[in-house]
């Protein structure tokens, strides 16, 4: 029954199969066989996998499945599914540094970086926070259906910075569960959009679900015909002309809910790469402002978002407990050239 705040997705692990390929089909390509096409695309594959692999079903192409003698056209979208690699349940201890702001018996605060991968999966079995926290106190619990991400009842992606809390006995972890299932945590986000949205406040009510096409990408269904609700109260701190500081506080936490919301009101994060944050959105073409535009991605290389603060009822106190972190360096280094730019322009 936990629900888990912005960026996080603990709920589609039970799926057996995962996209392991996504090959876009080049408008000049010519009518070839798609084994033929996969055996010489994809490397150490053979005839006899791929065509395994396609009598399976693992292979798509436009959503729909095909026999191997199917000739691939121009501009197909090909999507080759494979089983999902064994979790790995142990989590090796690691030295790391940690930013721990508050600790007590029942929990600890993190502030995570930008960059630092909350817990070990496919890819990143070691080097996240959760390997870190083992190190520091070996004896975290873990919710039930969550092996692997011992002290976790929320989580924050990779490339966002700011506040966790972490629970460090089983007692906490229920009661901080069940705040996050109530809607009873106060979170709020600063972000950095693209453009000048027209009213000072507003609130975003649309469901929020894996796009079809891409399932990295989080689409935004208004008419609530597919994903999960999800609501952002969002309102604007400073207007800059071209960009805009927003605070967001969430009413749910849904997988990147902030970044999917922000792109659907037409407003994407700055430098968000997966929802087109990462090209100039506002503004002119002339080359002085490309280049100023370029020097503020490669000084903040990745999507300007920061869970700034966390409150909540301490679980076995019942205290009212709150935290706030100053915006990372990176975030604030961008934000005072943007303040500079717009004033001298």
């Amino acid at each position: 029954m936990t629900e888990y705040t912005e960026e996080e997705n603990f709920e589609e692990e039970d799926v057996e199969l995962f996209e392991h390929h996504h090959i876009q089909v080049d408008k000049g390509q010519s009518l070839v066989r798609i084994d033929k096409f996969l055996t010489e695309k994809l490397a150490n594959a053979t005839r006899n996998k791929v065509q395994n692999a396609i009598d399976s079903g693992h292979v798509l192409v436009n959503d729909t499945k095909v026999k191997s003698n199917y000739k691939i056209k121009p501009n197909d979208s090909i999507k080759v599914y494979m089983e999902k690699p064994v979790l790995h349940t142990e989590v090796i201890p690691e030295e790391l540094p940690l930013d721990i702001i508050y600790e007590d018996d029942a929990l600890l605060i993190v502030n995570k970086p930008a960059g630092m991968v909350v817990h070990p999966a496919h890819g990143n079995w070691t080097g996240t926070l959760v390997n870190g926290l083992v190190y520091y106190f070996n004896q975290l619990p873990t919710l039930p259906g969550n092996t692997g991400r011992p002290g976790l009842v929320h989580r924050i992606d990779k490339d966002t910075s700011g506040l966790l809390v972490i629970a460090k006995s089983e007692d906490a972890m229920t009661k901080l569960a069940h705040q996050f299932f109530n809607h009873d945590i106060d979170r709020t986000y600063l972000a950095l959009v693209w453009g000048e949205p027209h009213d000072d406040q507003g609130t975003i009510n649309a469901h929020v679900g894996r796009s079809a096409k891409d399932r990295k990408v989080i689409d935004t269904y208004p008419d609530g015909s597919q994903g999960k609700h999800a609501i952002t109260h969002w309102k604007v701190l400073k207007r800059l002309r071209y960009v805009t500081l927003i605070q967001c506080n969430l009413e749910t936490g849904r997988t990147h809910q902030i970044r999917s919301h922000m792109k659907f009101m037409g407003h994407p994060l700055f430098n968000d790469a997966m929802y087109g944050g990462d090209k100039i959105r506002k503004g002119t073409q002339f080359s002085k402002y490309k280049s100023f535009v370029k020097n503020c991605f490669d000084a903040m290389p990745r999507q300007a978002l920061h869970a700034m603060s966390l409150g909540f009822l301490h679980p076995v106190s019942g205290e009212k407990m709150y935290f706030e972190s100053p915006l990372p360096e990176d975030f604030s280094t961008v934000l005072e050239k943007w303040e500079n730019y717009v004033k001298y322009e």
